[in-house]
């Protein structure tokens, strides 16, 4: 009894506190549902390019139908994601989503990667103009990413301080999930580093080998060059 009666009055204490952060708390959390939807538009915005992509790639590169296959099925798992409002308040949600769109964007990678060997696809004016979209979008979502990540933040702060966060447990207002590093483990990871050996130069004869015969390194320039790259 006596702890209920505790809690009640530090409640009401922080409730006579000037402002006691409610209107803090409502207009940050009114800030990341305006972020959050700019990011969903231009993930969609994203997603809205990719058929036109794939078809395009496929009448110069039909032959590269695993990497195509991947676009696809990465983009019907982003549109089986309901990104509702209501997302943003679910972690595990929140990582499907995250997870979904990371997928796309290696896809995407990959694709764009593949274009390379081919240099009539890559002077195909169609191709040219989805890929400066594409490019553009990407940078649309790096920068609503940002705002959503720093509304975010700006709201967890808010709701772990003290006074609000009694205002924030009474109204069950809860920190939100945000954005990370989609490679975080691998970026965590140190790179190994060896001395104890030195690359040859490309085009030059390396150490011989135990038949005696002289290895020969590739030098993939040289390779692009003759190739008229």
């Amino acid at each position: 009894m006596l702890r209920k009666f505790a809690t009640l009055a530090a409640v009401v204490a922080a409730l006579s506190l000037s402002g006691c952060g409610y209107n803090t708390l409502q207009s940050q959390d009114e800030q990341i549902k305006g972020a959050w939807s700019e990011v969903v538009n231009q993930y969609q915005r994203r997603a809205d390019l990719v058929p036109n992509l794939v078809n395009t790639v496929k009448g110069y590169a039909a032959q590269e139908r695993e990497v195509l296959e991947a676009v696809v099925t990465a983009r019907s798992n982003v549109a089986g994601i309901k990104a509702t409002p209501e997302l943003i308040n679910d972690p595990a949600a929140f990582q499907k989503f995250q997870q979904a769109q990371g997928q796309l964007s290696g896809a995407l990678s990959r694709l764009l990667l593949i274009v390379e060997n081919y240099p009539n696809l890559k002077s195909d004016a169609l191709f040219r103009d989805l890929q400066a979209q594409l490019e553009g979008t990407e940078n649309r979502i790096t920068v609503a990413r940002n705002r959503y990540i720093k509304s975010v933040q700006d709201y967890n702060t808010t709701v772990r301080q003290f006074p609000t966060n009694l205002t924030a447990m009474l109204f069950k207002m809860d920190v939100k999930p945000n954005f990370t590093v989609e490679n975080e483990a691998a970026i965590a990871k140190p790179p190994s580093v060896d001395f104890g050996k030195q690359p040859a130069a490309p085009g030059k004869t390396s150490e011989l080998p135990a038949d005696g015969k002289t290895a020969v390194v590739a030098d993939p320039a040289g390779d692009l060059l003759k190739k008229g790259y």
